[in-house]
């Protein structure tokens, strides 16, 4: 879903203009947030609780099912993704990955009312990594709902080269889970998959074409999208307690694949804070984050 996006900067000239001059560029996309993405989404991640109507809060991160970007479709990618050097800087490196961010909730969205998010390109770093040439690029969202701003976030997206990509982990028997933590086993399909893709609008093909992940990109199956593990780390958070989440932070370190369950973990601390990971089925940590309670 998603609304009409305005942009400033214009876009002549691409070739010859260096990526940081695409910091400071904005866009602003109004949506109306429906109960029907909000249903859709407990469904696919097996929330069988009262379906979520008009007036009720929408969970935390889960407006990345709204607010999306609407790029036709003659104008994608190979990959499925929407073009470089409107909103987002044209970067030439290859491949593509939403790598982490960092969000606060002054105040839930409430479903059935209209809201309006708006985002600003707030750094843009090249460097040469240990695979080669990376492009950082950090993005601030500002979403408000009747003139105040409910959700202050910031995500991080880096570019790379093509390089190796890793083999299939290997399972082994997980560890018991710290005491007093939370864990939940999670099992992926490319169903649960393709209706990720649908909810968020994401066309990347890495999520849901078996073809292209593994002839192309190389992968040994569907990559598990950044944005739902680190919505299955707030799951087990929402469900084992009533406070709110007051602040999310969270990190990629490695990919999940379709072909093996992993496991979340939440554990909190004597405090404020949650820290919780996602495990693969090798019990490599895939992803670190924090949740802090309000």
């Amino acid at each position: 879903m998603g609304g009409n996006g305005h942009e400033r900067n214009a876009t002549t000239g691409v070739a010859e203009r260096s990526y940081t001059d695409w910091i400071g560029n904005t866009r602003t996309i109004e949506d109306y947030i429906s109960p029907t993405p909000a249903r859709l989404l407990q469904m696919t991640l097996d929330d069988t609780a009262a379906p979520l109507g008009n007036g009720d809060p929408l969970p935390p991160i889960w407006h990345w099912c709204y607010f999306s970007e609407a790029a036709p479709q003659s104008t994608l990618g190979p990959d499925g993704h929407a073009p470089r050097g409107g909103f987002l800087p044209p970067v030439s490196l290859p491949r593509r990955m939403f790598a982490g961010g960092r969000l606060t909730f002054p105040a839930p969205l409430r479903i059935g009312a209209p809201a309006r998010q708006t985002a600003e390109i707030a750094s843009v770093v090249e460097k040469e990594g240990r695979s080669g040439r990376l492009c950082f690029v950090t993005v601030r969202y500002a979403t408000e709902q009747d003139g105040a701003v409910r959700i202050e976030e910031e995500r991080d997206f880096v570019y790379r080269e093509e390089s190796s990509a890793p083999s299939a982990p290997e399972p082994v028997a997980p560890p018991d889970a710290p005491e007093g933590a939370w864990s939940r086993t999670v099992t992926l399909d490319p169903v649960m998959l393709f209706r990720y893709s649908a909810l968020t609008f994401n066309g990347h093909r890495i999520h849901y074409d078996r073809p292209y992940v593994t002839e192309v990109e190389r992968y040994p199956g569907l990559i598990v999208h950044g944005p739902l593990i680190a919505t299955l780390l707030l799951e087990v958070v929402r469900f084992n307690q009533e406070r709110p989440v007051a602040a999310f932070s969270f990190r990629a370190r490695a990919p999940l694949f379709d072909m093996a369950p992993f496991r979340v973990v939440a554990t909190p601390d004597a405090g404020d804070d949650v820290d919780l990971k996602a495990e693969g089925p090798d019990g490599a940590v895939a992803m670190r984050a924090t949740a802090t309670l309000g």
